[in-house]
């Protein structure tokens, strides 16, 4: 009797050790934890932790809770690969990552080797902000989903806004020198190049990603070539630092940007006193007038202590759950086929969807300009009393691009 009662008492643990982890969702996400990209990749998982908690208050994907691994990858994409497996090891069956595309690259090739390998306990891979279009066209994946517009997709739209502003002449590329740094400043050659045949491109840099403390020789560079506009992808220390030695120099041009909104950004932008020439694309923003998306801004905002940078992540996460629920299943490769062809309300407003294609998130996205705020505008950034202004529009429909995905399905 004493030894079964000692084995009830060791047993009993275990059993709901298991039961709880049954009863847990699991998303490692592997984004950058420490160094350069430290500042957004701790904003990103504040906001995974955010939309978490949320979920679980009410009541979690079929009554599991949602748990996320934060796991540091130091923008490094074989350390990306390291905590991958390590995330697997424990358990993990989700992945969500966005800072980088190169990482994207190697953890997408990863997954896709992995699931082919252990059938039966397949990963998905959630990407909600690297956009190397190459991700969804001749690097696409089954195994892969992205909620963020491709550089293809923002540098269409942001094009077509500069092709109609006469006042630009000459413009200057400036970007990171990495695989979504180099589809910037391709995609803006061939598009300024077919929709503004008489615009200059009076520079074009590529600098290494998240090393560059000082860029006021880039600056330099800038001032010295006459440029009245800069294009460039940079994103986390490498904006908000570009932006700062732009102040410092007392450079007045304007920037069209796909990242200026991110941590430091807004701070820079204000000390340049370049009151609504500062640009950016995104799938929404604070002041967009949505009034559903702005009460979530509020709360978000309260809790968290930060701007909501990731509308798209609050996609990615409702979007889980809506695919779980049609499937009825947290397996991996039921989720996936019920992803596929999705539509959804995204946060901002208007139906996205998941192109079955390729794995690419369609949605409406927003050209907006960062100064002072008028009256219905309720969100300031970074304590600065600037925030952001909506410019235009780009419907859902007039988004989607062509794909050269030839998708292998299991």
């Amino acid at each position: 009797m004493r030894k079964l009662t000692l084995a009830i008492a060791v047993i009993a643990p275990m059993l709901g050790q298991a039961a709880s982890a049954e009863d847990t969702i699991k998303i490692g996400y592997i984004d950058p934890l420490s160094g350069g990209g430290a500042s957004v990749g701790e904003g990103g998982l504040k906001t995974f932790q955010y939309l978490a908690d949320e979920m679980n208050a009410k009541g979690g994907i079929l009554g599991k809770k949602i748990e996320i691994v934060g796991l540091d990858n130091k923008t490094n994409p074989q350390e990306s690969l390291v905590q991958a497996q390590k995330a697997i090891d424990s358990g993990v069956r989700f992945i969500t990552q966005g800072n980088g595309s190169s990482v994207a690259a190697a953890l997408s090739d990863f997954v896709t080797k992995n699931n082919t390998r252990n059938p039966g306990k397949e990963v998905l891979y959630f990407n909600y902000a690297a956009v190397d279009p190459s991700l969804t066209n001749d690097k696409c994946s089954y195994w892969h989903f992205r909620w963020d517009a491709g550089s293809d997709i923002k540098m269409e739209a942001l094009t077509n806004y500069m092709k109609d502003t006469p006042s630009i002449k000459k413009v200057y590329l400036i970007n990171q020198d990495y695989s979504f740094g180099q589809s910037v400043r391709t995609d803006a050659r061939k598009m300024l190049g077919a929709k503004r045949p008489d615009v200059q491109i009076v520079g074009d840099e590529l600098h290494p990603l998240l090393k560059v403390t000082d860029f006021s020789p880039y600056i330099a560079k800038i001032k010295a070539s006459g440029a009245d506009s800069v294009v460039t992808g940079n994103w986390g220390q490498d904006i908000a630092l570009l932006l700062k030695a732009a102040a410092d120099a007392g450079l007045k041009v304007n920037w069209y940007t796909y990242y200026a909104g991110g941590a430091g950004g807004p701070t820079a932008i204000k000390q340049t006193g370049l009151d609504h020439q500062v640009f950016q694309i995104t799938e929404g923003f604070a002041n967009s007038g949505n009034q559903s998306a702005m009460d979530f801004e509020k709360v978000f905002r309260a809790k968290v202590g930060l701007s909501l940078w990731y509308p798209r992540a609050v996609n990615e996460m409702r979007m889980f759950k809506a695919a779980a629920e049609k499937a009825n299943s947290i397996d991996p490769v039921k989720v996936a086929a019920a992803l596929e062809d999705l539509k959804f309300e995204v946060l901002d407003g208007g139906q996205g969807v998941m192109r079955k294609d390729d794995h690419q998130f369609f949605q409406p996205i927003y050209i907006s300009s960062f100064g002072k705020l008028a009256a219905n505008e309720p969100f300031d950034e970074e304590n600065t009393g600037w925030g952001w202004h909506l410019v235009s529009k780009v419907d859902t429909a007039q988004a989607m691009v062509s794909t050269t995905c030839k998708m292998t399905r299991p």
